[in-house]
């Protein structure tokens, strides 16, 4: 990938144009799903608590923790798996049954530097925002649902944000982000580069690419959790 590369010109309008292919245009399916996953988690984090000396600020407790350590960063991934992993294995993959690819190695440019790189670059620098994103979102979404519902009150579920807080989760949260970025544009860039076939073979291509970073994403999830928590 980094042989016979173009110049940094080149490689900074395909960053911007992947950049706001993969970051702006997942924001509004992040923000939906991380704002009902916190309000889902504040509604259920309540439905548990049973017994009555159990302060009211553990919800925010909770949904924080949660959402920082694992909701934000894979379930966010997940989703991210499946929209733009699956375009870039599909937009690869038509490049390659077309003959598109084959026509900018004649022309003497390193088709993987020029396709692949800007894609992967442009992942481990836009998910990690994605994810701040859907973290906050995800707590709001959960403030939103233990106010409005009377589980707690908003002094109460702030005061269980700010309870115990540590900030290594932070960073945990951010490095699980550019790894799970990495795994999936390199995985679904691998599988949509790599098409042989016809149309029915890029649509299986995407299916391959999706299915095999979720599971890219799971594994390098409990690793990272021992590496970095245990």
């Amino acid at each position: 990938m980094f042989n016979n590369m173009e110049s940094v010109r080149t490689y900074f309008r395909l960053f911007i144009d992947e950049a706001i292919s993969i970051g702006v245009g997942s924001i509004i399916i992040v923000a939906i799903v991380s704002t009902f996953i916190g309000a889902v988690t504040a509604v259920q984090t309540a439905y548990n608590i049973v017994s009555p000396l159990i302060e009211d600020y553990i919800i925010g407790n909770i949904v924080r923790d949660m959402t920082i350590l694992e909701l934000a960063p894979t379930i966010t991934a997940i989703v991210f798996a499946g929209k733009v992993g699956s375009n870039i294995a599909g937009q690869l993959g038509t490049m390659r049954i077309t003959d598109q690819i084959d026509a900018l190695e004649v022309m003497g440019i390193n088709s993987v530097s020029y396709l692949v790189f800007p894609k992967i670059l442009a992942s481990m620098i836009m998910y990690p925002m994605l994810v701040i994103l859907a973290a906050f979102l995800s707590l709001y979404g959960g403030f939103l649902a233990a106010t409005l519902s009377g589980l707690s009150t908003a002094q109460d579920y702030i005061y269980g944000i700010r309870f115990g807080f540590n900030e290594f989760t932070i960073t945990f949260m951010l490095v699980k982000s550019v790894v799970f970025a990495f795994l999936v544009s390199s995985i679904s860039s691998y599988k949509g580069y790599y098409t042989q076939g016809g149309a029915l073979e890029v649509g299986e291509s995407s299916t391959k690419a999706v299915t095999t970073s979720c599971i890219a994403i799971l594994v390098a999830d409990y690793l990272l959790a021992e590496i970095m928590l245990n």
